[in-house]
């Protein structure tokens, strides 16, 4: 198969757009378990794009149980360097407003649970610098594509994920707000950091549905919150659409793509061989020979 260059991750309605054709269906098999659900590969804009529901179709997976190692791993084999994650988040400041997108720099982990926050281990340790998180480049193209089309776009910010699936507590929001966040969700991290691992450029396209829970106009609810996203799947697709004709003419000169050069700490002779066969469509280029 050609291989695919960008890949998006989002909702599953994200693909059903006129112009991606020839879409064919992708179930990889990985290391890390199955893919949130099958990768559809088709044409948008004469490229080949890899779209993946995050959350699997029909939303049946939380936050919790996405499979990020598996979802990242899959998209690197096929030959994705560029990702485009859509998502829908809270707003913690009065100026982004419900149907606004943001276009975060900054990424605070506050997750919980053991998602499988790296590639590595077993023998095998590697330190990736994620000063910052998302790709500079990508973030700029995809903000001036999305205000291209439409979109109230805001660019910078720190995305704060918090475990879910449950919302915040006023408290929480709250603490967030005194922080200093600009917007929360569910599912960035450690999405972000697996994505600088695999040395792609990662950018998140942040549609705001809601106020979180600190505002004094409205409480966020699931019923409330995917009701505003789905009014805005268009122009997310008309932001994708336009991101991908625009990464062919950017300069990509942010380095997401030798990540891993100066990360590999373990002893060549001591990494085991079959954990470097499992990772190698992330260090390969790394192991010309065995080592």
């Amino acid at each position: 198969m050609e291989p695919v260059r960008i890949g998006i991750i989002g909702g599953s309605g994200l693909y059903n757009m006129p112009e991606f054709t020839n879409a064919v269906e992708h179930r990889i098999d990985t290391p890390f378990g199955p893919t949130s659900d099958a990768i559809v590969v088709g044409t948008l804009r004469g490229q080949q794009v890899a779209f993946l529901p995050r959350h699997g179709r029909g939303h049946v997976l939380t936050p919790s149980e996405v499979p990020y190692r598996a979802n990242i791993y899959a998209l690197k084999t096929l030959g994705v360097t560029h990702v485009i994650s859509v998502s829908a988040c809270g707003s913690l400041k009065e100026e982004l407003e419900p149907g606004h997108i943001v276009i975060p720099d900054q990424l605070f982990d506050f997750t919980k649970d053991e998602r499988g926050r790296t590639f590595f281990g077993g023998g095998f340790v590697a330190h990736i610098g994620v000063a910052d998180p998302f790709c500079r480049v990508l973030g700029d193209v995809l903000a001036e594509a999305s205000a291209g089309v439409g979109g109230t776009v805001h660019r910078g910010g720190t995305f704060v994920t918090i475990e879910g699936p449950r919302f915040s507590t006023k408290g929480e929001s709250g603490v967030w707000r005194q922080l200093g966040f600009s917007i929360i969700g569910m599912t960035t991290a450690p999405e972000a950091f697996l994505a600088r691992e695999a040395e792609m450029h990662y950018a998140v396209m942040a549609h705001v549905t809601d106020y979180d829970v600190w505002h004094t106009a409205e409480t966020v609810s699931a019923e409330l919150a995917f009701s505003r996203f789905q009014k805005n799947v268009a122009l997310a697709q008309r932001a994708v659409t336009a991101t991908i004709e625009k990464i062919g003419g950017a300069a990509f000169d942010c380095g997401c793509d030798s990540a891993l050069s100066s990360a590999l700490l373990t002893h060549r002779d001591r990494i085991p061989a079959q954990v470097v066969e499992r990772l190698q469509p992330i260090v390969g280029k790394y192991f010309k020979a065995n080592p």
